[in-house]
């Protein structure tokens, strides 16, 4: 486990790096400094999977339960879409807070979680329908967070634009076309995941007679952040909202999925143990 955490703190490092020559290459355009930081960022994730092997081997499974490595994974897609995204023109902004929240996740993680045994043991019938539900749980977070990023740059272009002040961040920037439709593809996206994962958790409760847990309040959290993302995108398409009630209302869903991933202290369900 030490060459685990040994790896961790390297990758900690080296992605802090990458995010100097990211963020230096964000303030103005320095060619050099985005090749070093995207080479650093694949280096970065070359650690992430090594680290997943060791957890792996160690846990004898695929480590996801517990919210370490859920955190985890949530950060490593978050990585992998980076990089994708930066294969794409205009995409500087969007990949360097991608990386931020990637790099934040990663500490924080590091801080206050804890890589502890897998308590979802108890859980004999439904062990299976448990790993899709999280695994979903996670690939729809990304989305979101995707979506949040490309509505927060959707607001930001809007007020520039609005005051009429130009410069090079403006002309770095895609167009707000080209966000509303980033922001519309992963609330597509992310939506049927979360939606498919709610249902997998709530046949999980009902297969071990858990009754009480369909009022958890994650559970109840996660229904209404889910309301709020369908409501979005039945108003986009059947009342052709515009991009800047779409970013708002985007936002507005990402900070609920946020607040609901913190009501893990309160929730029964999600504290994941078991009982």
């Amino acid at each position: 486990m030490a060459s685990g955490m040994l790896i961790y703190d390297s990758m900690i490092y080296v992605f802090a790096l990458s995010l100097l020559f990211v963020f230096s290459d964000g303030i103005r355009r320095n060619a050099n400094a985005k090749r070093t930081g995207t080479g650093l960022l694949v280096v970065v994730l070359l650690l992430q999977l090594v680290y997943m092997g060791i957890r792996t081997w160690n846990e004898g499974h695929l480590p996801i339960f517990v919210s370490y490595d859920f955190l985890f994974l949530f950060s490593f897609i978050l990585v992998l879409i980076s990089l994708i995204l930066s294969r794409y023109q205009h995409s500087e902004f969007a990949v360097l807070l991608l990386n931020i929240i990637s790099f934040a996740v990663l500490v924080l993680n590091k801080i206050w979680m804890e890589p502890t045994d897998n308590p979802l043991a108890n859980w004999h019938t439904v062990h299976g329908l448990l790993l899709i539900h999280i695994a979903l749980a996670n690939l729809g977070f990304v989305a979101m967070t995707v979506a949040a990023v490309f509505s927060g740059l959707y607001l930001f272009l809007h007020r520039k634009l609005k005051v009429k002040k130009w410069n090079d961040t403006i002309r770095r920037l895609p167009s707000l076309e080209m966000m509303d439709r980033y922001t519309h593809k992963a609330l597509l996206i992310g939506t049927p995941l979360l939606g498919v994962s709610i249902v997998v958790a709530v046949i999980s409760i009902i297969a071990e007679e858990r009754w009480r847990l369909l009022l958890d309040s994650k559970v109840l959290m996660t229904a209404i952040s889910l309301c709020v993302y369908i409501v979005l995108l039945v108003s986009k398409r059947w009342s052709q909202r515009s991009g800047l009630v779409m970013a708002k209302w985007a936002l507005v869903g990402y900070t609920l999925l946020i607040l609901n991933f913190l009501l893990n202290s309160w929730s029964v369900f999600h504290q994941w143990t078991g009982e």
